[in-house]
């Protein structure tokens, strides 16, 4: 393995290095990435690197008992296995992600693949509709949400996680369907809404199977 990197160009074997460290650090590469600012799509280095070293990548992984998955429908690579590490999410995160992936729901069937954008305030409002969030939570409860979300991929901001407001554009990406079941969503919000009424923290795997 060293001998394949020594190969390299100096700048290559670096983004190769920080691609890697990239895929244990927020678990998924995409192809895409969309301009904080403009939410405009341009090209990733990462997935590009992915693409010219999977191999190299998938042995690598495979001696930390991890396995690099390319979905090349949504064109995502991702990584699984053992040497995972798990992420804890606190039960009102874990619900602020539910409310994304039905908010992504019903944009993409509703509006198409261009209105991929939400807010603060629409998430509370169907927070609010579904019974999910019934009561005002705390700027670190956000903050906690949308650091977990940004961290993999499941959304892009146009700045710091501090600075997003009630009407700050968040851009959701198609990878909040890996972080959610695809089983029936109505059993699952019936599922969080009888739990919201407990304080506890549960522990979940960042990518749980979605069968």
């Amino acid at each position: 393995m060293a001998s394949y990197i020594e190969e390299l160009s100096v700048t290559e074997a670096e983004n190769l290095k920080k691609t890697i460290s990239k895929l244990f650090r927020q678990t998924c590469i995409l192809q895409m990435r969309y301009d904080p600012a403009t939410l405009t799509p341009r090209d990733n280095l990462d997935y590009e690197i992915c693409v010219r070293h999977r191999g190299f990548i998938e042995e690598y992984l495979a001696v930390l008992g991890c396995e690099l998955i390319h979905d090349p429908q949504e064109h995502i690579f991702r990584l699984v296995g053992d040497g995972v590490e798990t992420e804890k999410m606190s039960l009102t995160t874990t619900i602020i992600v539910l409310l994304v992936k039905m908010i992504y729901r019903d944009k993409i069937l509703g509006e198409g693949l261009n209105a991929t954008v939400t807010t603060l305030e629409e998430i509370r409002e169907y927070g609010k509709n579904t019974n999910l969030l019934n009561r005002k939570l705390t700027l670190a409860e956000w903050r906690e949400a949308l650091y977990l979300m940004s961290k993999h991929q499941m959304i892009e901001l146009p700045g710091a996680v501090r600075d997003v407001e009630d009407h700050t554009p968040i851009y959701l990406y198609s990878t909040i369907n890996l972080y959610v079941s695809a089983a029936d969503i109505n059993a699952l919000v019936e599922e969080y809404r009888e739990e919201a009424a407990e304080n506890e923290t549960i522990e979940e795997d960042i990518f749980p199977d979605a069968d």
